[in-house]
């Protein structure tokens, strides 16, 4: 059994193509029904502003399965703490031995959310899409923009914040270290004016996104809602959207934004089933499109083999 430190996993394991494959073939399989996937384990530690998630998938022909913990503290930043952690442990799908600890402290769930939102947007947002509006200002807001330019010319992101100088923060840094055009904005309406892609990045417990805020064409990837208590999308929005796509329908349901909306009464395709089956969802350039991410299992145990194999591969 191999222990592996953040450090030497975040030197292997980057934002790349390969990593974003990697990802994209659990999804495919998870839409071809060779996943075993149980629903998440979840407890909330409220007195802390906390949360802890369990996750763990099984993808048929695949070395391992991983199991995740992940708490999330959401006032950690008041103490100079990072909100997320973590680790995962790889178990041999044929023995059910631990073959390696991936001690990532939330690297790589960082990682393949981001990647999620990258694939979201494959599949989903317009070929000549150039313009992201990013809502939230933390670490994923930084880490969707960098993998969507692993699918679209990235060349503007708009940014909106609750607190201004975190957004300008989050300018500074995309400027420096991605050579992107960054404007600040006072509200999500206005982030969202001119955006191709809108993604949604916050822990709200109410809407931070309404239907009249998005442009036509635009395709908008929500990612924040992984609790019952969380919603960063206007119900209106999931009814009035011309595609709407989840990665899990019953965890969305459970615990994502179509919890909100328990009587909704249309059309939701699963991310993997349209990936499996090649199917373009977007019909014409003037259709609103939206993918609620509610974080699977799937994707943990797509990118802990990945991290696995390059890993010993050194």
């Amino acid at each position: 059994m191999n222990i592996y430190k953040r450090e030497q996993i975040a030197a292997k394991v980057k934002l790349d193509p390969a990593a974003l494959a990697a990802v994209e073939a659990g999804f495919a399989a998870l839409g071809r029904g060779e996943v075993e996937m149980p629903p998440i384990l979840s407890m909330n530690i409220a007195e802390s502003n906390g949360e802890v998630d369990v996750k763990t998938a099984h993808i048929q022909g695949w070395p391992r399965f991983a199991v995740k913990i992940s708490p999330g503290f959401f006032d950690n930043p008041k103490l100079g703490l990072p909100s997320l952690n973590g680790l995962m442990l790889l178990f041999s799908a044929k023995t059910g031995l631990v073959d390696a600890v991936l001690f990532d402290e939330g690297y790589l769930t960082d990682i393949r959310t981001a990647l999620a939102g990258a694939i979201a947007a494959k599949h989903l947002a317009r070929e000549n899409a150039q313009r992201v509006a990013v809502i939230g200002a933390g670490l994923q807001a930084e880490l969707q923009v960098a993998a969507l330019r692993l699918v679209r010319d990235i060349r503007q992101v708009h940014v909106h914040a609750r607190g201004r100088s975190k957004a300008e923060a989050y300018a500074t840094r995309m400027r420096e270290q991605y050579g992107l055009a960054v404007t600040v904005h006072d509200s999500a309406a206005d982030a969202c004016a001119q955006a191709d892609i809108v993604v949604t990045t916050t822990p709200a417990r109410e809407p931070v996104l309404r239907w009249s805020d998005l442009p036509r064409g635009v395709h908008v990837t929500a990612m924040g809602s992984d609790n019952p208590h969380k919603q960063e999308l206007e119900p209106s929005i999931l009814a009035n959207a011309d595609v709407l796509v989840v990665d899990r329908l019953s965890q969305s349901r459970a615990l994502g934004e179509l919890h909100h909306a328990p009587d909704l009464q249309r059309e939701v395709f699963e991310l993997g089933r349209l990936i499996a089956e090649e199917r373009q969802a977007r019909s014409s350039a003037e259709q609103v499109t939206v993918c609620d991410l509610t974080g699977t299992g799937v994707q943990d145990t797509a990118i802990a083999n990945y991290a696995a194999r390059l890993l010993e591969e050194a």
